[in-house]
């Protein structure tokens, strides 16, 4: 059973509380790999269909976002191309991210689960990308039953190719 943090719709009083515990994860963890040079626009993202953070003790500790098919994502293309559909009907599960001592209660399944519910109430299949070394980010994805459509080679600038891991969420029963 899933013990995590309360998810909640994420308020524009949030994106400090959120620029920080993305500055830990970065850290620790690499993510994201090109630190923004704007975190808090970069997290509120402004074409998002919906964010929630997670808090635990009163205190943000997670944050997740959907958004439309943009044009560096990958897996909206590959889904389509698979089930002869348009990108459109996607919707990218990302800036995904919990603070590292907030980790072992599920809020990042319990967020992941959020964006996936949103996409589905709008008709649309969850996808995502992920940075194939983020060895954490595989895993959950994986045990909660995402499916691995590819990994494929994308360029991230000059002289910069980095592995991506393309998932789709599992079809509904």
């Amino acid at each position: 059973m899933i013990t995590g943090s309360p998810v909640r719709p994420r308020a524009e009083g949030d994106i400090e509380e959120c620029v920080r515990v993305l500055a830990e994860v970065h850290r620790q963890d690499g993510y994201p790999v090109n630190w923004p040079e704007r975190p808090g626009d970069w997290i509120s993202g402004s074409t998002a269909l919906g964010a929630w953070v997670a808090e635990r003790d009163g205190r943000v500790v997670g944050h997740a976002g959907l958004f439309p098919s943009g044009e560096g994502d990958l897996a909206p293309g590959l889904w389509s191309e698979r089930h002869g559909a348009g990108r459109e009907l996607t919707a990218v599960v990302g800036r995904l991210f919990v603070s590292p001592r907030a980790r072992g209660y599920g809020t990042g399944a319990l967020l992941l689960g959020r964006a996936v519910r949103e996409a589905r109430r709008r008709g649309l299949q969850p996808v995502l990308d992920v940075v194939a070394s983020d060895a954490a980010a595989v895993a959950l994805y994986e045990r909660l039953g995402w499916e691995l459509m590819a990994t494929v080679e994308q360029r991230w600038g000059p002289g910069r190719t980095v592995a991506v891991r393309c998932y789709a969420a599992a079809s509904c029963a």
